[in-house]
């Protein structure tokens, strides 16, 4: 599985003795869509890593010239390579070899006997983590200038931004003019406002309860400790606290909980992928009823989609169209087939009857969280400017962007498409009937832009045998 997080290719220079070895590592990473560069020896890496920047240096430990904890060392000492993950790869894997490349400043230990797929999940872990943690912002809260210059100077130092507030007020005012930050470190006892005030107010406030919120505090007993993770802090450092530790703690709570967010997001998409494929079946077996009814959705987003890229429009916007133009009729499965199939004019009870498909499919819709920014569309692209649509009368601008656009698509699909009692009709025709309708069926804007997406992708009216709503 490639390396799939927002950086660019990352490029790893790889430290080891053994030709065979690091061409095996190189194949390892290469699945992983890595630029490998190699290095015989620490001397050598050491040399490399001040000539370029690599995203990760992965040594052996018994190299000549220089070993691998010496590299490691070498490499945390000199500030242009510090914060360059640096993962030790040994057949050493006893408990004093691991401590000794911790010791060194190594970011992983990794033994080679642990086979390819946990040595390419162990690196594309240090690889997110080094991504994730890259220029997060942290507000430090401290009224002490000292504490919070020496915490500032660390998490900076590490590659971190940082704000500062001197209590929890200030801190409060801080969010509200800047909005959240990846992480909160704050003390506990400080003028004004405390940290527990702090901590407790920013859970209950939506915008910023998942804030991470981490705290430096020399009142280090077992009962504030409960208190502050009863009251939704991360973790803890004990006053005075060792620099290195409070930003490895920093370091493991962002990467912890945006590792967490990613894998989340990951999740809905997928869940939210498998939803739409359901409701594309639902679709697509709607349409399936009849001849008539085959292809019109997928024929109508195809329509919108060209539109809204002829306005220009942002490609998520663009994507969440089309989504609603493939479901604006999926309110018709609650239509009964003796309506919905009828082959000729309906009655006025049976047109009443279809009338309520926009209704029924935003009803369909409405329990799913996902999905909520879509109902306004499918409910309402049968509305029409000067307020004679239904389901709800809607005029002008209180008609929805996306509901005007499918509109327009919709109304050119049925018409340039067979229906039981009548042919297609000629493209000019239905351009004609178009134009008539600019300003009190359909929006002027939206007629305009379809013409210009017409005219751009050099279309003629398609002869597909579908068919949509009855005008």
């Amino acid at each position: 599985m490639p390396y799939s997080t927002s950086m660019p290719t990352p490029k790893i220079l790889v430290v080891d003795d053994s030709l065979l070895i690091r061409k095996a590592i190189q194949h390892e990473l290469t699945q992983l869509g890595a630029m490998v560069t190699q290095a015989r020896d620490g001397q050598e890496g050491l040399e490399k890593a001040h000539a370029d920047h690599f995203d990760l240096i992965i040594s052996d430990v018994d190299m000549p010239r220089m070993d691998g904890y010496t590299l490691c060392q070498q490499l945390k000492a000199d500030p242009k390579t510090a914060r360059t993950p640096v993962v030790i790869c040994s057949s050493q894997d006893s408990e004093e070899a691991i401590d000794k490349g911790f010791h060194a400043g190594a970011d992983g230990y990794l033994p080679k006997s642990d086979g390819s797929e946990g040595f390419r999940r162990a690196i594309r872990d240090v690889l997110d983590r080094a991504n994730i943690i890259s220029g997060r912002l942290i507000l430090v809260v401290d009224d002490s200038t000292l504490v919070r210059h020496s915490v500032s100077d660390a998490l900076t130092q590490a590659g971190f931004r940082v704000a500062t507030a001197n209590n929890g007020r200030a801190a409060m005012q801080w969010l509200a003019d800047n909005g959240a930050p990846d992480l909160i470190i704050s003390d506990i006892e400080m003028p004004q406002m405390g940290g527990m005030e702090l901590l407790t107010t920013i859970k209950r406030h939506p915008q910023w309860h998942s804030i991470p919120f981490l705290v430096m505090t020399s009142m280090a007993d077992q009962g504030t400790i409960r208190r502050l993770y009863r009251a939704g802090a991360a973790s803890y450092v004990p006053k005075p606290f060792n620099a290195p530790h409070l930003v490895h703690t920093a370091e493991k709570l962002l990467s912890d909980n945006f590792l967490k967010l990613l894998r989340e997001k990951e999740r809905l998409q997928s869940e939210h992928g498998l939803l739409l494929a359901s409701i594309t079946s639902l679709i697509q077996a709607l349409e399936a009823r009849d001849l008539y009814t085959r292809g019109h959705s997928e024929a109508v987003a195809r329509i919108a989609t060209g539109m809204a890229r002829t306005m220009g429009m942002p490609a998520e916007q663009v994507e969440s169209l089309e989504i609603a133009a493939r479901l604006h009729d999926l309110g018709k499965i609650g239509i009964p087939d003796s309506v919905l199939l009828k082959p000729g004019k309906l009655t006025d009870e049976e047109y009443e009857i279809i009338k309520t498909h926009p209704t029924i499919g935003a009803d369909i819709l409405r329990p799913i969280p996902s999905l909520a920014d879509l109902i306004p569309a499918v409910q309402s692209h049968h509305e029409r400017l000067d307020g004679t649509g239904y389901p709800q009368g809607l005029k002008g601008d209180e008609i929805p962007l996306f509901a005007r656009i499918i509109a327009v698509g919709d109304i050119y699909h049925a018409l340039t498409s067979n229906r039981p009692y009548r042919a297609p009709m000629p493209e000019d025709r239905v351009l004609e009937i178009i134009n008539d309708a600019r300003g009190s069926h359909l929006c002027p804007e939206c007629v305009d832009v379809f013409l210009q997406y017409l005219e751009a992708s050099g279309q003629h009216a398609p002869r597909p045998a579908t068919a949509g709503t009855p005008l």
